[in-house]
C-alpha cells in the first residue's frame, strides 16, 4: 500500500505521543514504541477502532480517553487497553489517571519496560519522588545493563538533596554508557552540591564536549552548567564562551541569559544586565531569580520604585512556586 495513503493505525498513534512525551524529558522515554498487545485491534468493533483511531489522529486525547474507559468498563480485566490508557492520560497530562490506569495493569498482569517507566516518570511529573523510586528501583533491577535507570534514579536522589547517593549513580550510569551527556552533566551538578568544584568541572567538561560531538541537536544544558561554574570561580571569559554557546543552542534559554547577567553584573554593566534580565524574565514567566536580580541592580541605580516593584514580582512568584510540589525536571 502507498505509504502516503496508507491507513492510520493506533501504533501509528502510539509513534505519535511517545515521541511526543519523550520530548518532556529530554527523550527520557524509552525511544522504541511499546508493542501493539495482540488482539487489541481485533479485539474492538470496527466503528470503535475507527472512532479511536480518529481521536488519536486528532490528539483528542479526551474523546480517546472515553472510548478506552467504555471498553474497560466491558472488561476491566483487559490489561493491554489500562496500558494503552495510561499512555494517552500521560499525554494529556493528567499524571494521576495515568499512574491509576499503570498500577492496575501491574496489579492484573504485570507492566511492560515502557509502561513501568511511563509509571515512574508519572510520579515525578505529581512530586512523589517517594513513588517514583521503587519502580526506578525495579526496572534497574530487571534491565541492569540500561544506565537509564540509575541514571533517573540519580536525579531522584540529587532532588531530595541525597547528593553522594546521586553520584554514586551517576556514576553507575555512567559506567553503563560512558558518553551519556546528561549523566555527566548531573555528576556535575551532584559534585558541585558536594563542595568538590574540581570534579564538578571535569564532569561539566565532559558533558559539553559529548554534548558538541553527539547526534543531533545538542543541548543548552551542558555549557551553561559549565559557564554558571565558571562564573562562580570568577573565569568571566571563559563563562562567557560557554554562556555564549549556550545561547546559541537555545536563544529563548531563560536560565542562560540569568547567567549572563550575572556576568555583566560582575564585569559592571548594569544596563546590559537588565537587558538580559528582561530577557530571561519574559522567556519564562514564573522563573523568579531575574526578578530579584533586577530589584539589587536598580536599588543600585537609586531606582527604588523599580527595585520595590521587581522584589514584589520576585515574592509573588516565589511564593507561588513553593506552594506548588516541584514535580517539573529539567
Amino acid at each position: 500500500m502507498n505509504k502516503s495513503v496508507r491507513r492510520f493505525t493506533i501504533r501509528d498513534a502510539l509513534i505519535l505521543f511517545v515521541t511526543f512525551v519523550g520530548s518532556l524529558f529530554s527523550q527520557d522515554l524509552p525511544t522504541s514504541v511499546p508493542d501493539l498487545p495482540s488482539g487489541i485491534q481485533s479485539s474492538l468493533q470496527p466503528a470503535i477502532r475507527s472512532q479511536l483511531e480518529s481521536a488519536l489522529r486528532a490528539r483528542d486525547y479526551a474523546r480517546a480517553e472515553v472510548l478506552l474507559a467504555d471498553e474497560i468498563g466491558r472488561d476491566p480485566k483487559r490489561t493491554d487497553l489500562l496500558k494503552l490508557l495510561g499512555h494517552i492520560f500521560f499525554l494529556d497530562e493528567r499524571y494521576l489517571n495515568c499512574a491509576v490506569a499503570m498500577k492496575k495493569a501491574d496489579a492484573l498482569g504485570g507492566l511492560d519496560e515502557a509502561a513501568r517507566f511511563l509509571l515512574a516518570m508519572s510520579y515525578v511529573r505529581l512530586g512523589r519522588r517517594d513513588w517514583s523510586r521503587p519502580e526506578l528501583l525495579k526496572l534497574e533491577q530487571s534491565y541492569p545493563n540500561k544506565a537509564l535507570y540509575p541514571y533517573w534514579t540519580g536525579r531522584i536522589e540529587y532532588l531530595d538533596q541525597r547528593f553522594e547517593a546521586a553520584a554514586v549513580r551517576f556514576r553507575q550510569a555512567l559506567k553503563l554508557d560512558p558518553r551519556f551527556v546528561r549523566a555527566w552533566d548531573n555528576l556535575g551538578l551532584a559534585n558541585e552540591a558536594l563542595g568538590q568544584q574540581q570534579e564538578a568541572l571535569h564532569a561539566y567538561q565532559e558533558a559539553n564536549r559529548l554534548n558538541r560531538e553527539g547526534p543531533g541537536s545538542p543541548s543548552f544544558w551542558a555549557p551553561l552548567n559549565l559557564g554558571s561554574l565558571m562564573l562562580k570561580l570568577d573565569r568571566l571569559a571563559e563563562a562567557e564562551t560557554y554562556l555564549t554557546e549556550s545561547l546559541k543552542y537555545d536563544p529563548k534559554s531563560a536560565k542562560t541569559r540569568y547567567q549572563l547577567a550575572l556576568l555583566f553584573e560582575k564585569r559592571g554593566k548594569p544596563e546590559e544586565a537588565i537587558a538580559q534580565l528582561k530577557e530571561s524574565a519574559a522567556a519564562d514567566s514564573s522563573y523568579a531569580e531575574p526578578h530579584y536580580a533586577l530589584s539589587r541592580i536598580y536599588r543600585r541605580q537609586g531606582q527604588l520604585q523599580e527595585s520595590h516593584a521587581a522584589l514584589e514580582v520576585f515574592q509573588r512568584l516565589k511564593k507561588q512556586k513553593t506552594a506548588v510540589p516541584n514535580s517539573q525536571l529539567e
